[in-house]
């Protein structure tokens, strides 16, 4: 057991900022926009207050909601995406600067785009490096022109790593964000012909859910942990309800079978709070319209209080200490 098993859970306890980003826009099924506040309902402030963290929620972000025309060429609803993700970074830069660790509600995933462009600014200001693990079933690394679909949040990967050049999306010149060697998708399970050809020459770190099976989540968890540690890296995670396995997380318009099991998820979430380097926090793609009973908002609140320091040793420890209180 390590030092950090046995410690007072409150003293290291955080300014955790709220954010809610109410958007479908950028998916292909609407209900996404409802996230936020299923999170909310399901007990995600009150979860995380319990576990000694000062939270604040800032409320949610604002912007168009019914987008009635369809953009022809670079995806559908750019310009709409482009005004959701313009007032995310700035508002989770705000919270960033404010000292408070940014919790975003979502919302689809196009929202990282604001959310990790933010992060990438406060990084460049503080002089740290950023990393970024994507838990998700997807690579997001379409473009506007290999999207089968068109739907800007199977987008985001590409657009932060430089693959995407788009003016409307806020992304010019073919720069990198993030760099793509900082960059790690865990659980990969669905890729789309084109998109696998290009991830495979990208720089990305992908580690699909054979690779889980082979090596497990601790050894390639760890690896990449010790690897933002050993940088002094601000962490930026960015969870799709779809990482986990659709039995668990029905609420998700994009479900793939095989996904994480409801351990390897906490798993994932309690070695990220043990390594100490989280910097900001995406929840995203739940969609309570369709999901069972709120059953995928509970399991995500359930995971964000592994991610903020909730185990069975440390919860026993508080219940011996408010006793002899």
């Amino acid at each position: 057991m390590t030092n950090r098993d046995v410690r007072d859970p409150k003293s290291n306890s955080q300014h955790l900022g709220l954010i809610g980003m109410p958007s479908d826009v950028g998916a292909g099924i609407r209900g996404a926009c409802l996230g936020p506040e299923a999170l909310r309902i399901a007990g995600l402030p009150q979860a995380l207050k319990e576990l000694g963290h000062k939270v604040t929620d800032h409320g949610d972000i604002s912007g168009p909601r019914n987008p009635e025309a369809e953009t022809t060429s670079g995806g559908r609803h750019v310009n709409e995406v482009r005004q959701w993700c313009d007032a995310l970074e700035a508002q989770t830069l705000d919270v960033l600067g404010a000292g408070q660790l940014p919790v975003i509600m979502g919302g689809d995933h196009s929202l990282s785009m604001g959310s990790i462009k933010a992060a990438a600014m406060h990084c460049a200001q503080t002089k740290r490096p950023l990393f970024v693990l994507w838990l998700d079933a997807h690579t997001d690394f379409n473009t506007p022109l290999s999207s089968p679909s068109g739907n800007v949040h199977g987008m985001p990967v590409a657009a932060l790593t430089g693959r995407i050049c788009s003016k409307d999306l806020g992304f010019e010149g073919g720069k990198p964000t993030v760099d793509p060697s900082n960059f790690y998708l865990f659980g990969i399970r669905s890729v789309d012909r084109i998109e696998r050809d290009a991830v495979v020459k990208s720089g990305l770190n992908v580690y699909d859910m054979r690779a889980i099976d082979e090596r497990s989540v601790v050894v390639i968890m760890r690896e990449i942990l010790d690897h933002v540690a050993k940088a002094g890296g601000h962490l930026h995670v960015s969870l799709d309800v779809d990482f986990l396995d659709p039995s668990l997380a029905p609420g998700v318009g994009t479900t793939v079978p095989g996904g994480a099991t409801y351990r390897e998820a906490h798993l994932c979430m309690e070695l990220i709070y043990e390594a100490g380097v989280l910097g900001s926090l995406d929840i995203v793609e739940l969609n309570p319209f369709i999901d069972a009973a709120g059953k995928s908002a509970h399991i995500l609140v359930d995971l964000a209080g592994s991610l903020f320091g909730k185990s069975i040793t440390r919860s026993a420890e508080r219940a011996v200490a408010e006793a002899y209180a």
